[in-house]
């Protein structure tokens, strides 16, 4: 996925990288800022499940940002690179929103913690993963195929905790009925686009 968004004629001055399964959000959050201020490119959202393409795919949108004379920002977690995804942004001296993965940044560090001091067993859905449940879990883990994969991969799981970006009642009925497809407690939180706005603000 690669989306650009600039909206005069002049270039934009600040390229952001991002998650291609933060695109929605980060184009509804761009759109508010100045005409033309930022650019956006993204890189697969399916890279979660290789995240060796992660640091070689961002590395390659940093060159080519710095041959258009681009100051560079990175929205993405560690999203399971162990680290090198922000060793690679300290050499290149380039930010990035803080938190190891979305859903600390939409919640916030502290109601993220939180979270998570009162159920560890928590399986985070947002706005993306509730759209692409079926092709990303159900699916892509081969949960379709192979039903008694569940107990395997959630065995220590209590609940579903949807933190939407949007207050969409038919959303929150599909994240209602992937918490029963996984056989977990379902619990919603509305958190808006959380960290993302103060970071693209500060930024632009």
């Amino acid at each position: 996925m690669n989306k650009q968004l600039a909206k005069s004629e002049q270039p934009a001055s600040l390229q952001i990288i991002a998650c291609g399964a933060l695109a929605r959000e980060l184009l509804v959050l761009i759109d508010q800022l100045p005409d033309g201020a930022v650019a956006l490119t993204c890189l697969p959202a399916s890279w979660h499940n290789h995240p060796e393409k992660i640091v070689p795919g961002v590395k390659r949108k940093i060159a080519a940002a710095r041959r258009a004379g681009m100051e560079i920002a990175v929205a993405y977690g560690d999203c399971g690179t162990g680290g090198a995804l922000d060793h690679l942004l300290e050499v290149e001296n380039i930010p990035r929103i803080a938190g190891p993965h979305c859903y600390e940044m939409f919640l916030g560090k502290s109601e993220f913690d939180a979270e998570m001091e009162t159920a560890l067993g928590t399986f985070f859905l947002t706005d993306y993963m509730v759209r692409h449940f079926e092709r990303i879990v159900m699916k892509g883990m081969g949960l379709r195929q192979h039903p008694q994969l569940r107990d395997m991969y959630f065995a220590h799981y209590t609940r579903v905790l949807y933190i939407a970006q949007t207050e969409s009642e038919s959303l929150q009925e599909k994240a209602r009925q992937a918490a029963i497809e996984l056989g977990l407690d379902y619990e919603y939180r509305y958190t808006g686009y959380g960290d993302f706005n103060g970071f693209l603000h500060k930024l632009a």
